[in-house]
């Protein structure tokens, strides 16, 4: 299972040698070896954590647009269940790449016994798509969830990421990214270009392979000799609900309802609040990533495909579960995070888009808390940042990055785990949880000398104040580290989700936050 933060656990696939060829029809067969991991093509292959599943197959999905009204739903589910849905990058799929996953990765070294059978399913398929008109994404869905209406709110909790195939792709396209024009530099694109001469498009892909080194895993970029390692934290950039409207609804710009808002904070744990337009919902997923810089400014970030589990709830307008932003229900997305709360601005220009967080800021601050705006407004200059989402999907996005450990005295924080709720601490503003509690709530195993657990990741080692964790007895980094306080010993949320594999999701009812911890 990948996770969140940057902060990685071990998963089963091996350790590849690679180069890194940069025009996609360059061939480099020899120097990359195939995974011993079964890549996940069937509900079979690997587990699904949902009670639902979804597949991506070409009659569960749209390609370059999102659903509309319209559409008809490909699975119904209740609230407040789990659904599994597998995702697919469009990259390797697309036009200026050959419109043909098996040649283009096979020119990479990839067997093809290792490319997604979906992948190959879309792009034999009759759906139609326009390079140049309409969105790359492939979109999975959508997913009716009972009991939805227009002015409600869809929770959305990300419980787990598992990678399909140990390789991605970064892609850099002409007049596209932060650099339009400068960027790829080289030839441009020529008139014959087609999925039959996919070079004369000019553009630039990078087969990018995952290699784990050491705890962590990471995507590497080789110059020849020079190589670049960059940690993984995996994330679904598209997850939304149906507009309501009966246009045809790119996969690109993200809204109001969601879509591609490409925000990387939310990985495992993290929630997303979205606006309901329409009956059901319509939930849908896509664009999964193994890891996104902040603005993603060659276009693309490390994609690579992705199977999620999410919890889908509806929460009712004027439910006190409902985040307090600028009117009397959700207008726009709003996510948290166990350490975060993120209202996120969207706007064509990015300076609009910075406005529009700001405010939701404020509003949500002042009203969730009724605290005075002057005050909140001085608090967000001194103590929040405010990160660039993206600035390449012709709708830019900022999203704030509120801690809310700042809000120690105006909270009470807990954390329900089976049938119990325990009481958390925020030290050093990182939040704890009595080590025996949680063990007896999750029914895990806890060591007489409590330096030992079992979990479902597996055997679990720990120390007072250190912040190393060994997990079947390979050594594992988080920033926080257990603690012992008035004799009790204290274990940090965070090694719970991500040392663990226990699922920690965290939604704010007033001035109450409530973590559920959930084994998958």
């Amino acid at each position: 299972m990948f996770l969140c933060n940057r902060i990685m656990k071990t998963v089963p696939i091996m350790a590849i040698s690679l180069s890194m060829p940069l025009f996609v029809q360059t061939a480099d067969a020899a120097t990359y070896r195939a995974p011993s991991v079964s890549i996940l093509q069937q509900k079979s292959d690997g587990a699904v954590k949902g009670q639902s599943f979804l597949s991506s197959a070409p009659e569960n999905i749209l390609w370059g647009r999102l659903p509309n009204r319209n559409t008809k739903p490909v699975l119904t589910i209740r609230s407040g269940e789990t659904i599994t849905i597998d995702t697919v990058s469009h990259e390797g799929l697309l036009e200026d790449q050959g419109k043909n996953p098996e040649a283009y990765f096979g020119g990479h070294g990839v067997n093809s016994k290792n490319v997604l059978k979906d992948a190959l399913a879309i792009t034999k398929s009759n759906i139609a798509h326009d390079f140049d008109k309409d969105g790359p994404h492939i979109v999975t869905g959508p997913v009716f969830v009972e009991g939805a209406k227009p002015g409600d709110v869809l929770k959305v909790e990300v419980l787990h990421l598992e990678p399909r195939v140990p390789y991605g792709v970064i892609s850099n396209r002409h007049y596209k990214g932060a650099l339009p024009g400068e960027f790829p530099e080289g030839a441009k694109r020529q008139g014959s270009a087609s999925p039959h001469q996919p070079d004369k498009y000019g553009n630039v892909s990078v087969f990018t392979p995952i290699e784990k080194v050491d705890d962590r895993w990471y995507g590497i970029l080789k110059d020849g000799a020079k190589s670049l390692r960059f940690p993984l934290s995996p994330f679904v950039g598209i997850m939304g609900v149906t507009p309501d409207t009966e246009e045809s609804w790119s996969s690109v710009p993200p809204a109001r309802i969601g879509g591609n808002i490409d925000v990387n904070e939310l990985g495992v744990g993290a929630t997303l609040y979205l606006p309901i337009e329409v009956e059901g919902a319509k939930f849908y997923s896509g664009d999964p990533h193994f890891v996104q810089g902040d603005g993603e400014v060659a276009l693309t970030a490390l994609e690579g495909s992705l199977r999620a589990t999410f919890r889908l709830t509806v929460l009712k307008n004027g439910s006190p579960a409902i985040p307090k932003t600028a009117s009397d229900s959700l207008v726009s997305p709003f996510a948290e995070t166990e350490k975060y709360w993120i209202p996120i601005g969207l706007d064509e220009d990015l300076d609009e888009a910075m406005k529009s967080s700001v405010r939701e800021s404020i509003n949500f601050l002042s009203k969730q808390f009724g605290l005075d705006r002057r005050l909140v407004y001085a608090y967000l200059s001194a103590a929040v940042d405010y990160e660039v989402s993206q600035v390449v999907d012709k709708t830019k996005g900022i999203h704030a990055l509120v801690p809310k450990a700042d809000f120690n005295e105006l909270v009470s924080i807990q954390l329900n785990a089976g049938s119990d709720s325990i009481p958390v601490n925020i030290i050093r503003d990182t939040m704890y949880v009595p080590a025996t509690q949680i063990c007896k709530a999750l029914s895990l195993t806890l060591s007489q000398d409590k330096t030992e657990a079992e979990a479902p990741s597996g055997k679990i080692r720990f120390m007072v104040d250190s912040n190393r964790y060994a997990v079947n007895g390979i050594s594992m980094y988080l920033e926080v580290s257990p603690i012992e306080k008035d004799g009790v010993l204290l274990l940090p949320v965070q090694a719970i989700s991500e040392v663990m594999g226990i699922s920690v999701t965290w939604a704010t009812e007033g001035t109450k936050i409530i973590g559920t911890a959930t084994k998958l």
